[in-house]
């Protein structure tokens, strides 16, 4: 049983989906603390030939609360939203395809933070035909007071998992020794370099997932999927 965890991201750029892909069980943090420098409710896409910032306001509130406590602003204007991307990409090869996602994303009307964002993360992940189970991590019967590491291998036995697959940001984060002591295999998931044409100009690296569904088709995208090492 493969198991990887996260916290849950707004269309966030492949290496998300790669390691989605590469388990049996995703789970996706709810009950996990809010940073506002994080990449919870923004992302990078292309603009003018370089990068950009998107994101989904958010409203004033304690910077002590989870993630499932935030709340969307009122003043979230989809539409501007929406209409931003599509000024952005309208000559993308594959518009369509990566604007109907977007479109199914942010038209769903949900105010509450990770229920908007644990839906996103599902609608794409069907887009790319991943059938990887997808697990709130509150669900699970474990003490959620656990914190680092210890929260992580109590996930992995409550799921029964006999490797854990971490983004490769976290090397540093996990004891490869604790991990066998329990019977399970650590590695990390490391996405291979990706290149591919945006408008001729010079190529933008890990912006948004919806920038390769811009520019590829939909059969590209699914290959690239498996674009990575497990180190």
């Amino acid at each position: 049983m493969k198991v990887a965890i996260m916290q849950p991201y707004f269309l966030p750029y492949i290496g998300y989906f790669q390691l989605i892909g590469a388990v049996d069980v995703f789970v996706v943090y709810d009950n996990i603390k809010y940073t506002k420098k994080g990449w919870f409710n923004r992302n990078r896409f292309l603009q003018n030939g370089g990068d950009a910032y998107f994101s989904i306001p958010l409203v004033n509130d304690s910077d002590s609360l989870d993630v499932v406590e935030r709340v969307i602003a009122p003043s979230f204007d989809r539409l501007k939203l929406l209409n931003q991307m599509q000024g952005a990409y309208r000559r993308a090869p594959h518009f369509a395809q990566g604007f109907e996602l977007l479109r199914e994303c942010v038209e769903h009307e949900e105010r509450n933070l990770f229920h908007f964002l644990h839906h996103s993360i599902r609608a794409t992940a069907r887009r790319l035909s991943l059938d990887t189970r997808i697990v709130v991590s509150s669900t699970l019967p474990i003490d959620h007071s656990l914190r680092a590491q210890d929260k992580v291998l109590a996930i992995c036995g409550a799921l029964g998992a006999t490797t854990y697959i971490n983004a490769i940001g976290g090397t540093a984060l996990y004891s490869a020794a604790v991990f066998a002591e329990r019977g399970i295999d650590l590695r990390f998931l490391k996405p291979r370099p990706l290149e591919y044409r945006q408008f001729g100009a010079p190529f933008v690296p890990w912006l948004s997932i919806l920038d390769l569904l811009m520019f590829n088709p939909a059969d590209k995208v699914k290959a690239m999927l498996g674009e990575f090492d497990l180190v």
